[in-house]
């Protein structure tokens, strides 16, 4: 009879990094329910998570290392990959020195500790090209340490007031979800901002609807209210922020009344909200990781909301924002290895003044543009799939296609691992052990655990075992001197005198490193120049930018581009979550797909009559850049005029219709919420 046992540990197909209590027999994963002893996420669970054994044992993963032959695939010995992969780095290193080699890093080896550890490998080989994946958090990121000079996370469950931007928590940040759900039993007030009629919009005492891309006026129009009727904290932006004579006048141009025309949101809602968040402390903002940074005024939005945050008084205030306490760690990264300059340096010198030193990575969209100079002559690309999650995708398919060679390590086959030379099989998340921590944007919780390995399929390596070995048949053993993972990840963290023994035999559900404290700025000061909160920040005016937050209209957009609207007259969403996926993951796994088996063009349906269109319909949906299929989903929930679209798909790839021109100057993020489209019924 086979045993059974419970291994704790936590999901890793969302950053939510949910609690895991997985189920074995024998050695096989049966079963995976919700942690009801983590802190952040307490047992809840979503479908993804739940359904995770699906992925791991699916039929069609990659389990032996592949070549590509003549346009056939070779199965090849994992030496005999490696021993290829290495000669062709020291070759091309030799002929065209350490930057002619790029990697691209996926959102499954962004996670803690992954990443920087693949960074070490491409520090020492010297070369600065390495390419984040994702598009989002990082404009939030930048604009908040321009004015606070840290991140914070929202006290939501604590709040009398909660307003959430741009997400849907119930599809893609479902710990926000549950914190809300607890938080509405306690009577809060909840506004939702959304263009789309979400399940927490339904919820919500005051929901408004703005045009896609029009977030910033709106957050600038409540500060002007809000200032204009003395509803701030006085004495906090007395005490605790530098520039607000010069806000206060700024924001004169930002009435509700001339907001109203930019964001279609009434006047009198634009008020109603402000006075509802600044009258009800303490108050905290949820909004989305993506979307507002994918916009011509991503950063600006950021820093609006930090502003209202810092002014209403709700900044390290139990039920506001609240400052995580840093984990001690290490650092795996040798930068000083590296001569180069990152790709969009020279061109957003703010953005990567403030980023350099935190992630130390250009960002997607660069990609093909790097890649159409030539000078990249190798490329690896880690559990990534950058013709769906970049923008432009014609030009990320040429781009990819000029390089010489190319190394994919990938769970499946995917339309990018497809045009690789050399072809590696990754592993899941029940694969690999890693440090888990809460993100300081998430939940206020200072808490750690251990993802543990729960099961192995047999020749799939994770990417840690794949950068450690390929360090050491490169030369580099003096620079990686651990003999595995596991005790790489014991010197990472050595500072909190942290080791995986002790997180796996006596501490399997984690520990708390540190505790909360308020109000931490009367001890310490602020993080920036100022040792304040910088309402007008010096830095963005030294690099030519608005010292204040300024609302750009979007590059695409019926005021800015009015000859463009009247062939493309709708306003485009591209990237709308669904809960059983993650960017590109999960379509093949038949549990999930049937919850969503088609990709969607949701329209009102005034929209829909207007163009011909019935609920079920066959359209195309296009840009100037191109056009896709998906099926029509007509629903009162969408605001009129504009189309809301899903991500991810292989068969209806919305990056096809996307730009990867920066639309944001500051971070140089592209227009991804708000261009424009059309829509037609398919003849």
């Amino acid at each position: 009879m086979q045993s059974s046992q419970v291994i704790t540990t936590a999901c890793q197909l969302c950053p939510v990094d949910c609690g895991l209590h997985v189920h074995l027999k024998g050695d096989k994963v049966v079963k995976i329910e919700g942690m009801p002893e983590n802190p952040v996420t307490r047992g809840g669970l979503c479908i993804k998570g739940a359904r995770a054994m699906d992925q791991l044992y699916h039929p069609d993963r990659i389990k032996q290392p592949l070549k590509r032959q003549q346009g056939e695939w070779a199965p090849i010995s994992w030496d005999e990959a490696l021993d290829t992969i290495v000669t062709r780095l020291q070759e091309i290193r030799k002929t065209y020195g350490p930057e002619a080699l790029g990697v691209h890093i996926g959102c499954p080896t962004l996670e803690q500790g992954i990443a920087p550890f693949i960074q070490r490998f491409t520090d020492v080989f010297g070369t600065p090209n390495v390419f984040r994946s994702d598009t989002c958090w990082y404009g939030r990121d930048t604009a908040n340490r321009l004015t606070y000079g840290d991140n914070y996370a929202p006290d939501a469950e604590n709040a009398s007031c909660v307003m959430v931007i741009g997400v849907d928590p119930q599809k893609s940040a479902p710990g926000w979800a549950w914190t809300i759900d607890r938080a509405l039993k306690k009577g809060i007030k909840l506004i939702v901002v959304d263009p789309r009629r979400t399940a927490v919009a339904k919820k919500a005492d005051i929901h408004v609807q703005p045009r896609p891309g029009t977030d910033c006026a709106l957050v600038l129009a409540m500060l002007n209210v809000i200032i204009s009727e003395k509803l701030y904290d006085q004495e906090f932006v007395s005490k605790w922020t530098v520039g607000f004579d010069q806000l206060q006048e700024h924001l004169k141009q930002y009435s509700p009344e001339e907001v109203e025309k930019i964001t279609w949101v009434p006047a009198a809602s634009i008020k109603e909200i402000a006075r509802t968040f600044a009258s009800n402390k303490p108050a905290c903002t949820m909004y989305s990781l993506s979307t507002l940074d994918m916009t011509s005024s991503g950063v600006e939005s950021s820093r609006a909301i930090a502003i209202l945050q810092a002014i209403t008084g709700n900044l390290e205030v139990k039920g506001g924002w609240l400052a995580m306490p840093p984990i001690r760690l290490n650092s795996f990264r040798l930068p000083e290895k590296v001569q180069g300059k990152i790709p969009g340096e020279d061109e957003f010198p703010v953005f990567f003044k403030i980023q350099k030193n935190i992630f130390g990575a250009a960002e997607a969209p660069l990609l093909p543009k790097v890649l159409a100079t030539g000078k990249i002559k190798a490329l690896i690309i880690a559990g990534s799939n950058p013709i769906l999650s970049s923008p432009n995708t014609s030009k990320v398919q040429e781009a990819l296609s000029k390089v010489d060679f190319i190394v994919a390590h990938d769970i499946f086959m995917t339309d990018t691992t497809r045009l690789a030379h050399i072809v590696l099989p990754a592993v899941t998340f029940l694969e690999r052990t890693n440090l888990v921590y809460v993100y300081p944007y998430f939940h206020p919780v200072p808490y750690l655990m251990l993802r543990k390995k729960v099961a192995e399929v047999e020749q799939c390596w994770p990417d840690t075992s794949l950068w450690l070995e390929l360090a050491k048949r490169m030369g580099y053993a003096e620079y990686f001197p651990w003999k595995d993972w596991e005790e790489a990840l014991d010197y990472f963290m050595q500072p909190s005198e942290l080791t995986v023994d002790y997180l796996t035999r006596e501490k399997p559900e984690g520990v708390f490193y540190d505790t909360l404290s308020y109000r931490q700025y009367e001890r310490r000061g602020f993080s920036t120049p100022s040792g304040k909160v910088e309402l007008y920040s010096k830095t963005l005016e030294q690099f030519g930018h608005s010292p204040l937050p300024t609302y750009r209209e979007p590059s695409e957009s019926p005021i800015s581009t009015p000859e463009l609207a009247r062939e493309y007259p709708l306003v485009l969403v591209a990237g709308a979550r669904v809960l059983q996926y993650h960017h590109s993951e999960l379509r093949n796994v038949a549990s999930l797909r049937k919850g969503a088996p088609d990709p969607v063009a949701e329209v009102h349906p005034d929209t829909a009559a207007k163009y011909g269109i019935a609920d079920g319909d066959t359209v195309l949906v296009e840009t100037k850049r191109g056009s896709i299929e998906l099926k029509a989903k007509t629903s009162r929930d969408v605001v009129p005029g504009v189309v809301i679209t899903t991500h991810g798909w292989s068969e209806a790839n919305v990056n096809v219709l996307t730009d990867d021109a920066p639309a944001d100057p500051i971070s140089g993020l592209p227009l991804l919420k708000g261009p424009l489209c059309k829509i037609s019924k398919k003849a």
